[in-house]
């Protein structure tokens, strides 16, 4: 059997496998799903007392950083597989240039220390903005968008994307879309409305909405792609789409809170609010309370589809009910929510 056919009908033996990012929700859910499968899995962690305390028992830690690329060649040593999860997922920051550093750079390096070590197969965790999206369309794998997206986050994305396309390795790409669950994150996010809604501090919602994916299964999905993908293969991992508001209701209903949702806030004024912040953060550097780039995602009305990762990888994707209900136990057993309810 070829190294190729190997990786096509998964591995009969274990893999060392390299995760970056594994202290944030994807890269987590990927260590874990790794090691449930079997495979030997080493994470670049910036901080080991971190990584200690957030990754899964049975993870090699190495410090390290993707900005940083003298620190990656002992991270890399002896990998057959490197999932670069890693990334900064934010849609505005202070330094607009630490997009490029940490995304595109970031993977830049990985790639250079990847090729050095020999890995066999390269998974990277990109997204659903690369992709070309017509309003009022669903949208697969088959089209990368040409053209530069509006953030300087999206642009930092595609260009990373590109970056592994063209490096001559055997590549994976993966693309969730929004993620929840049972997993650690840094970044404010869906778990993040989970928690304010528990605490009744979610006054009002932003218009729109957007695809959503349980942690777990983009971690399944990550694994099953590097086991069983074509080289170069494009997979989409995401359950569906939803508004805001019926997110809200959702978690209402798993948190068990007999409560209206909050109201959804008008286009217009979030509108004016997330120009004057994005004025505002030039001035003084300080976060919007509505970015833009977030806003205009949520305006977003083109939704993705995941059949391929259904039909090729044979991934199931959890519903929002269960997987809402089994993130409410994960919050609750980290006490990040509130012991009363109401």
């Amino acid at each position: 059997m070829s190294e190729t056919d190997a990786l096509i009908t998964g591995p009969e033996e274990a893999m060392k496998t390299l995760v970056t990012g594994g202290t944030g929700m994807v890269g987590n859910s990927i260590a874990t799903s790794l090691l449930a499968r079997g495979h030997q899995v080493r994470a670049l962690v910036r901080s080991l007392d971190k990584g200690k305390r957030l990754l899964p028992a049975g993870c090699e830690l190495i410090e390290g950083d993707v900005t940083v690329p003298d620190t990656l060649g002992k991270a890399v040593a002896g990998c057959d597989w490197v999932f670069h999860a890693a990334g900064f997922p934010e849609q505005w920051m202070k330094d607009n240039a630490a997009f490029d550093r940490i995304n595109a750079g970031g993977t830049e390096h990985m790639i250079a220390a990847s090729r050095a070590a020999g890995v066999k197969r390269f998974v990277l965790t990109s997204t659903i903005d690369v992709f070309t999206w017509r309003s009022g369309e669903t949208y697969d794998e088959s089209e990368i968008d040409p053209l530069p997206k509006g953030t300087h986050y999206e642009r930092s994305k595609q260009r990373a994307d590109k970056i592994v396309a063209g490096s001559g390795l055997d590549v994976v790409f993966l693309h969730p879309s929004a993620v929840y669950g049972t997993a650690p994150s840094d970044s404010p996010g869906v778990n993040e409305l989970m928690i304010k809604l528990a605490n009744n501090k979610a006054p009002g919602l932003l218009p729109g909405g957007f695809p959503i994916v349980f942690a777990p299964d983009v971690g399944e999905g990550h694994v099953l792609a590097a086991e069983k993908a074509q080289p170069g293969a494009r997979y989409i991992l995401s359950e569906r789409y939803f508004t805001l508001k019926e997110l809200a209701v959702h978690m209402l209903a798993a948190l068990g809170i007999d409560r209206k949702p909050p109201r959804v806030l008008p286009k217009w004024l979030c509108s004016v609010v997330a120009s004057a912040g994005a004025m505002k953060g030039q001035l003084t550097g300080s976060p919007p309370l509505i970015p833009k780039g977030q806003l205009a995602f949520l305006q977003v009305d083109s939704y993705p589809t995941s059949k391929r990762a259904t039909a090729e990888l044979g991934l199931a994707f959890t519903p929002l009910a269960e997987g809402l209900q089994k993130t409410v136990a994960w919050l609750r057993e980290r006490e990040l929510l509130p012991h009363k309810l109401s």
